[in-house]
């Protein structure tokens, strides 16, 4: 069997309603709209959002939370666990980080190292930023921090 010879399974697909087509396709006269109405008419119906002059869900929920980007800190976030695949002793910054294809893209703002997992090596490790957890961790290690 090849991919050209797969078809849908008994009773799977229905064929497409044909309005409009005449009396004896049970769908001619009114096409499926009833008689008269909005709905009925060319052009007829409510716009999206509209509730029968209720007022609308997203009118009656309040505004919440607000993220303005152009303040915003964005910082290449890495567990501290990642520098274990690091020789021992090994000086590790963004552009090694880079280089082994941990960090696709530098963000403005640098790096930052978080305390998730354990480091086993001892390394030294730059960054603009670290949590205490992962400066502890690291230092525990035996390993130097060095804020850029």
């Amino acid at each position: 069997m090849s991919i050209h010879e797969l078809k849908p399974a008994e009773g799977a697909r229905t064929a497409e309603k044909r309005i409009g087509r005449g009396i004896g396709s049970g769908m001619g006269k009114t096409s499926t709209r009833g008689h008269k109405g909005q709905w009925a008419r060319s052009g007829g119906g409510v716009r999206p959002n509209f509730e029968g002059g209720q007022m609308p869900m997203t009118r009656r929920l309040p505004k919440i939370g607000f993220n303005n980007k152009r303040f915003e800190h964005a910082y290449n976030t890495v567990n501290v666990d990642v520098f274990n695949r690091f020789e021992d002793g090994a000086v590790v910054g963004i552009d090694e980080l880079v280089a082994s294809g941990l960090i696709k893209k530098v963000l403005p703002y640098g790096l930052k190292v978080l305390g998730n997992g354990n480091l086993e090596k001892k390394l030294t490790i730059k960054a603009d930023k670290f949590t205490a957890s992962a400066k502890e961790k690291i230092e525990k290690a035996g390993g130097t921090v060095e804020v850029l």
